[in-house]
Formats: structure tokens, sequence, C-alpha cells
């Protein structure tokens, strides 16, 4: 690995631990969330209490302690919403890491080989000269005052070939900057959202109890899941890069393996998967997008549906042993104190 690289990897190492250190400032939040959310779940609870008052209605329990359990999740956001989301999502991030090392490794070990049947396909064009200062000073020694001109033909051609092999070096170490920003552009985006995300939280957890706002739960909660899989998504895009350089590099063992094969030096193909992996990397949120909808459209329709079937199923159960433990205060019928059936509603 090339000292630029690591140091990219020492950033990316920084935009994590950022992620951490900023995470305690989620308790600033928690405060003026809880007095949003006390607020909206005074008028929600005496909203619906006076409209089945209202209507001569019973009094559904279980939708009343909707903005309690949000309550709940405020109190202990840091550990109830960002550590369950965090600790469900963290093997995904692992598994696609682990990926893209296996990749990286047999990339290397690759890499390596081809190099040494670079310079074996020197020797046996005997130019090994061109790459080896070992033995381009002993071709010198050898020769003589006599052989002036071959000497001069061979410092041209080692030095043509030197500045070809640093321009082509110069531009791969210009494009490969160019792919590592984009993947530390992309970094660094994740990361500021997902801390904004976590520390605005509470708020948007505080304000999905005001009737009119439910859907900034379900917002948030899959805002929150997209971004946090920008990292992997980068992942594999980088170790589908990579598994096409290791096909590339194979290749390129194969022929060198043929005696009769002179290597060509050529970068350009490493060069455009480069130029493609620079455009692919700003890709990766509309990717993460398939993934999990975040506008809360169609990917979280379900998520709504099956929400409240399981709240009808658990407030129809809710609502049985709430009537069953609280007795009636009126006749025999089910009616109320003033001898209305509760059932039927006054229609006058």
């Amino acid at each position: 690995m090339t000292p630029l690289a690591i140091d990219f990897e020492n950033l990316h190492q920084v935009l994590r631990n950022l992620y951490q250190e900023m995470m305690p400032l989620c308790g600033d939040m928690v405060g003026v969330a809880k007095g949003v959310a006390g607020l909206g779940a005074l008028f929600y609870v005496a909203y619906r209490v006076w409209k089945a008052l209202a209507n001569a209605e019973p009094v559904d329990v279980f939708p009343l302690l909707r903005p309690f359990a949000i309550g709940l999740c405020i109190m202990f956001f840091p550990t109830i919403v960002l550590g369950t989301i965090n600790t469900v999502l963290s093997p995904v991030v692992q598994g696609t890491h682990a990926i893209l090392e296996g990749q990286t490794l047999d990339m290397s070990e690759y890499q390596k080989q081809k190099e040494d049947l670079e310079y074996e396909a020197r020797v046996r064009e005997g130019k090994a000269w061109l790459v080896d200062d070992e033995v381009y000073d002993q071709k010198l020694a050898d020769l003589g005052i006599t052989d002036m001109g071959e000497i001069i033909g061979m410092w041209w051609e080692r030095t043509w070939h030197g500045i070809k092999s640093w321009f082509r070096e110069l531009v791969r170490d210009f494009f490969d900057l160019l792919f590592n920003a984009a993947s530390l552009t992309v970094d660094t985006l994740r990361t500021f959202f997902l801390v904004v995300l976590s520390i605005l939280g509470p708020l948007s957890f505080a304000l999905s109890i005001y009737d009119g706002f439910q859907s900034t739960l379900t917002h948030w909660l899959s805002k929150y899941i997209c971004v946090y899989l920008w990292l992997p998504i980068a992942d594999l895009f980088s170790a589908v890069l990579a598994k096409i350089q290791n096909l590339m590099l194979q290749a390129d063992i194969a022929a060198l393996q043929d005696p009769n094969y002179i290597p060509d030096s050529g970068d350009g193909i490493y060069i455009i998967f480069l130029i493609i992996g620079i455009i692919g990397y700003f890709t990766i949120p509309t990717v993460a997008e398939w993934v999990v909808q975040a506008g809360g459209g169609s990917g979280t329709s379900g998520v709504n549906r099956a929400a409240s079937f399981g709240a009808g199923v658990a407030g129809g159960a809710a609502g049985t042993l709430v009537g069953k433990a609280v007795p009636r205060g009126g006749g025999e019928n089910g009616s109320s104190p003033n001898g209305r059936n509760l059932a039927t509603p006054n229609h006058s």
C-alpha cells in the first residue's frame, strides 16, 4: 500500500471516530425533544379521549400508548434507537468490508506475480538493463570505448523508457488520487448526514407524535438506514472494481507466461476503470435508495401497513382485556349510566 493510500485510510478512520465522538451530543437535544413530545402527547391523548367521549364511543386505549412509547425512545435515544439500528446494520458493514479486503489481498498477490513475470520477460528479451540498475551497470562495464554507439543507444532507450514510466506513473497517481478523493467525499457526506440525523433524531421522534407529522418517524428511520448503507455499498462497489482488476491481472499473467510475449507497460485500462470508479462513487446514494426507500413512499408503505395491522390486532386484544377488567356502570345489556347503549352512537 502506498503512503497516499495509508493517509486516506487514516482519514476514513478519523471520520469513524468523529461519528462516535459526536453521539453524546444527542443528550443535548433529548431535553428539548422531551418537552416537545410531552406537549404533543398531551394534545394527542386529550383530543382522542375528548372525541371518544363526545361521540359516546369507548376509548381505545392502545393507540393512546403511542406517544408514551415514542417518549421512551426519546429518553433513551442513543441506546434504544441508535444502538439497536447500528447493532443490526454493523454485520452488513463488516461483511462487505471483508469481501473488499479479500479482493484487495488477491490483487496484491497478482500484482507481485505480474511484476516478477515482467522482469523474467525482460531477461528473455535481453533487455533486463531497462529495469534493473545492477544489470545496466554491468552491461556498461562489459562494453568498451569502441562500443560508444551502443552505449549511447542503451542510455537513450533506458532514458526514454524511464520517462514513459514516470509519465504513466504520474497519470496513474493523479487518477488514483481522484478515486480516493471521491471515496473520501462520499464517506465525509455520509458521516455528516449520520451525525445530523443522530443529533436531531429525538426532535424528529417528538414531532411524529403530532397529527400530520406521523410519517416523520418512518421517514427518519428510512433515511438513517439509507445513509448508513452508503459504506457497505461503497465497499461492494470497490470489491467489484478490485475483482475486475484481478481478472485483468490474471489475463496479463497468463500472457506473460508465454515465452514469445513481449510485455507492455501501458496502464490505459487501469486508468479507465479508475475513471469509472470515480463516477460510480457518486451513484452510491441512488443505489442505497433502491435498498431502502428514503422518501417515505412505496418503500415504507409495506412497513406502514404491517404496523397498522399489528396495532389493530394489539388494540383489539388490549380493548378486550380492559373491557373485562373494568366493571360496567350501567344496566345488564352494556348500557351507560344514563341508560344509552355504548355500541349505538346518538344521532339526535
